[in-house]
């Protein structure tokens, strides 16, 4: 992390599941660096006024929660029940006693299906900032989440036998820049209308028709 903040990205948010939310030290470093971040927590996370932060919105009145959309998925946008409440307590002043310019929130998310099914998060971000915002950026972890997973499918990121950091280090890191060189490669593929590339000889598909069905075809062993 302290590599990326002081690299010349422009990092404005960051998210991350609760095994990140839950470190105050890594919340800390965030908000020392001026970095906006919607972070997920357990439902046990201390919080200003509770406690725990389930009980916090366990004192939510039923306005405060509202549908909203945190991105799109497979099957179409993301909507869920989103409850917001900032934390002025904390925020009222920064650490050199000056007034911020940076706000402190507690956010729940609530399935509409599975009302008891409610994930939880902190977040800091500029005053003028709206929980569409903010759950907007919540919903972006899910993009990371795809992305791992397609890693894992296509360039074999967790297909590593090794038990030392330099090998781990160097496996993920081959595997994510041959995942990064595919995305690229398809984005430019899709924008100019290009199809999909194929190996010299190699079928589209195994599936050939004869007639009126559909044949299985095995191609046999090269000579």
């Amino acid at each position: 992390m302290l590599r990326a903040l002081a690299s010349l990205l422009p990092v404005a948010w960051v998210t991350a599941d609760a095994a990140y939310g839950q470190e105050s030290r890594f919340r800390r470093l965030l908000e020392q660096s001026g970095i906006g971040y919607v972070l997920a927590v357990p439902k046990s996370q201390f919080t200003v006024g509770c406690p725990r932060i389930e009980d916090l919105f366990a004192q939510a009145p039923a306005e405060a929660w509202e549908k909203r959309s945190c991105g799109d998925g497979a099957k179409g946008p993301r909507v869920y029940h989103w409850a917001a409440v900032r934390l002025p307590a904390v925020a009222e002043f920064d650490y050199q006693g000056e007034v911020p310019h940076r706000m402190r929130w507690a956010m729940a998310r609530r399935s509409i299906g599975k009302p008891d099914e409610i994930a939880y998060y902190l977040a800091y971000a500029p005053l003028a900032t709206t929980v569409a915002e903010l759950v907007r950026v919540a919903g972006m972890r899910w993009a990371i989440e795809e992305c791992f997973q397609a890693a894992k499918n296509e360039c074999g990121l967790d297909q590593y036998e090794v038990r030392r950091y330099v090998g781990w280090y160097r496996h993920i890191t081959l595997a994510m820049l041959a995942h990064a060189f595919l995305a690229a490669t398809a984005h430019q593929a899709r924008e100019k209308g290009a199809e999909p590339v194929r190996l010299p000889g190699q079928p589209s598909s195994q599936w050939r028709k004869f007639g009126d069905s559909w044949q299985l075809v095995v191609p046999g062993p090269r000579t």
